[in-house]
């Protein structure tokens, strides 16, 4: 007999959600089996369809709820200020320590929109442009204060979010540099991207979230 979790429904979603995280992670979505993930929680293969009527729908739950985790941290610690600078020193912060906190999802996230089907992928796509709005609308602000000097804030958004969104391929813990230091030295990378007039010591970024940790 497999090894339940427990019973409490919602502890074993969530040691369900994780496994198949890191196993797509891991293996890719389309190597990974039911069969494997089971194993790995330690339920029967049917206990999954419980909690999941498909692998497929697995998957667009994963990406859609990262993505949601993503926006409604960013809402829950904004920093009550309208200045651009802030709000993108502010954004560099979120990002990055999101990023290397989250480095199995955010992989997950950014491989396996091919593996949707057309409509989940839309579904998707739509919150990761929310997500990317966040950024566009700070530098559309900044350029227009002057504070900011992009030819196209859009271009501009995707650039940065290339760069930062890259920390996590490469960031260990215990390494060279922790999030403090991480953050800092992208912070003013970010500034220098966007022809910031006032780029200051990276050190004043702004806390994107209560309660951060470094």
């Amino acid at each position: 007999m497999a090894r339940t979790v427990g019973s409490d429904g919602a502890r074993t979603e969530d040691a369900i959600r994780q496994a198949a995280i890191s196993l797509i992670a891991e293996r890719g979505f389309e190597a990974m089996t039911l069969r494997e993930l089971a194993g790995r929680v330690g339920v029967q293969p049917g206990s999954i369809y419980r909690y999941f009527p498909s692998k497929a729908r697995m998957l667009v739950d994963l990406l859609v709820e990262h993505l949601q985790f993503l926006l409604g941290q960013w809402e829950a610690g904004r920093p009550a200020t309208d200045d651009p600078v802030a709000l993108l020193r502010a954004f560099v912060d979120f990002h990055v320590r999101l990023h290397t906190l989250r480095r199995r999802e955010v992989f997950v996230a950014n491989m396996e929109l091919r593996s949707l089907a057309p409509a989940d992928r839309r579904r998707v796509v739509a919150l990761r442009r929310r997500y990317e709005d966040i950024l566009t609308d700070i530098l559309r602000a900044g350029s227009e204060a002057g504070a900011f000097h992009v030819p196209d804030p859009r271009i501009a958004t995707f650039a940065v979010l290339a760069m930062l969104t890259g920390v996590g391929s490469w960031y260990r813990e215990g390494g060279r540099l922790g999030r403090r230091e991480l953050v800092e030295q992208y912070t003013q990378l970010a500034m220098q991207c966007v022809g910031a007039v006032d780029t200051g010591s990276a050190h004043r970024a702004v806390n994107a979230h209560e309660g951060r940790r470094d």
